[in-house]
């Protein structure tokens, strides 16, 4: 290498390493997510439609800048929902907001859960919701699981 290739390189290497330090905050909070709605929505399909609706505290001093969400909802030990979603607010340092996704049944994977209803019809049902939030940067992925019961009737 020459004298100049090493003095860009050596550059190089110094701007990557300040930039990747500068997005790994060393005193950097994991997000709080909690889940705070499930629940069927009104449809006139043949495959229901549900609301999603997670809360996320930011108890850091930066913005919360998201790329994407990957989710997926298992009812009754079947996975049903699942899908991604890109258009994600940007949460303030300090603050809280709320992120409403909709899913629709996996149509297949649906009918295997309405054939097992009908052999055991409730109103309640188990639940697993899990989610990787994806934020910007070099910021780890946060991930998300909540299990729990939900009333067809009143939700979560």
């Amino acid at each position: 290498m020459t004298k100049y290739q090493n003095l860009l390189f050596s550059i190089f290497t110094v701007f990557l390493l300040c930039n990747c330090a500068g997005t790994i905050s060393p005193d950097f909070e994991p997000p709080v997510v909690s889940l705070h709605t499930f629940k069927m929505l009104p449809s006139e399909s043949v495959t229901p439609s549900f609301e999603i609706g997670l809360h996320i505290l930011n108890p850091n001093s930066d913005p919360l800048r998201f790329e994407g969400i990957f989710y997926s909802v298992d009812i009754e030990g079947y996975k049903v929902l699942s899908g991604v979603s890109n258009d994600l607010p940007t949460i303030e340092p300090y603050s809280e907001a709320n992120i409403i996704l909709e899913a629709n049944v996996d149509l297949f994977k649906g009918v295997k859960l309405i054939s097992s209803l009908l052999q055991d019809p409730r109103d309640t049902f188990q639940y697993s919701f899990k989610a990787k939030l994806d934020l910007q940067g070099f910021s780890p992925n946060i991930n998300i699981k909540e299990e729990g019961q939900f009333n067809l009737r009143e939700g979560i």
